[in-house]
């Protein structure tokens, strides 16, 4: 199957079958002249960077009802936005959000650029988001490769290089089949593909419209590309958080700016560390000093290690917290509101 033939053929699945994405705009308004927001198709990147499109999608959609533009977002305070993405993970993306929309809104005035390279020049915005933007807001031919690009790339052309070592490998066979024409909804059928036909595991193959150009489907074994590196045990930590209550309050702190959840509000907690903290060493490390219940433990799971917190609760108070209603700790890291409900939810 030729270049030509291949992109037709998925172009083609592509104004049929396109997912309807809140951010998107759909193949038949795309070739009618209607164009992508480029603040809401920057936005969807960020949010959907490790974030499935289900879970991304209400966060996409409070985002952009809270601030409409790109001067909005950039005009809010940092801990309104921190908390409002709290739940989506990767908190890093925030603050880049935050870096980014203030630097178009200060230095574009409010207009994102129409290139890759000036789109790569903002703050926080990587060679994938860069090129996303590029093709899907303004139909630049830009070679956008994500994970599920990837699969479909390492299926069609079998290749056998592993991950993460293939990635260039795959990107060149990415970049063989842009074109200048409809680039955005080139980029889009691809993810779409690969989102929903060529998926992880049991692929659809039977209705791919491109099966028939497969090297991977004619090993009899397309789910085994695209081929991965064994990875590293992901390391294991302990730590301790404190539910400090004052009737119907829980103290909270704000964690440092730079870090692994950087900005946010969160219980007050221990150092994680690899051994597991003793009761001794637990009550030391609590922010005051009172009567500190162990309630047990939560368990969590970062990207590049796993986590267990014991929960200890008190009742009373200490210095340098921020009080904060039972009713508002939604807002909280995935993290800290599991042990929060743990410590709330338990006599002591």
């Amino acid at each position: 199957m030729t270049p030509a033939t291949l992109r037709a053929r998925l172009l083609a699945w592509y104004d049929a079958q396109a997912r309807d994405l809140a951010w998107r705009v759909g193949p038949a308004d795309g070739q009618a002249g209607v164009r992508a927001d480029p603040y809401r198709v920057w936005l969807s990147e960020v949010m959907l960077q490790q974030t499935t499109v289900p879970h991304a999608t209400p966060y996409f959609l409070k985002f952009t009802a809270r601030w409409p533009t790109v001067c909005d977002l950039a005009a809010e305070d940092d801990g309104e936005v921190m908390a409002a993405w709290a739940g989506l993970g990767y908190y890093a993306r925030a603050r880049n959000l935050l870096a980014c929309a203030r630097a178009v809104a200060k230095d574009h005035g409010g207009v994102f650029p129409d290139t890759e390279e000036g789109l790569r020049a903002l703050p926080g915005l990587g060679l994938y988001t860069a090129a996303a933007v590029a093709a899907i807001a303004f139909d630049r031919p830009a070679n956008v490769v994500d994970g599920n690009v990837e699969r479909v790339m390492a299926r069609l052309y079998a290749v056998e290089t592993p991950l993460p070592d293939g990635k260039p490998e795959l990107k060149a066979h990415a970049l063989n089949l842009v074109r200048d024409d409809r680039p955005g909804d080139w980029a889009q059928a691809l993810m779409d593909l690969g989102a929903t036909i060529c998926r992880p595991k049991s692929p659809l193959c039977d209705r791919c419209p491109i099966a028939e150009a497969c090297a991977g489907l004619a090993t009899g074994a397309p789910e085994t590309y695209p081929r991965k590196t064994k990875k590293a045990e992901r390391p294991h930590r302990h730590g301790v958080a404190y539910v400090l209550t004052r009737g119907d309050e829980v103290g909270l702190v704000r964690r440092p700016p730079k870090g692994l959840l950087g900005g946010m509000l969160a219980l007050p907690t221990s150092d994680w560390r690899a051994a597991p903290w003793s009761d001794a060493q637990a009550r030391a490390a609590a922010p005051a000093a009172l009567d500190w219940r162990d309630l047990g433990e939560v368990e969590h799971v970062f990207t590049h290690f796993s986590l267990t917190l014991r929960v200890f609760r008190a009742e009373g108070d200490a210095a340098g917290v921020i009080w904060s209603p039972r009713r508002d700790l939604d807002g909280l890291p995935s993290v800290f509101l599991k042990a929060a409900k743990a410590g709330l939810t338990k006599l002591i």
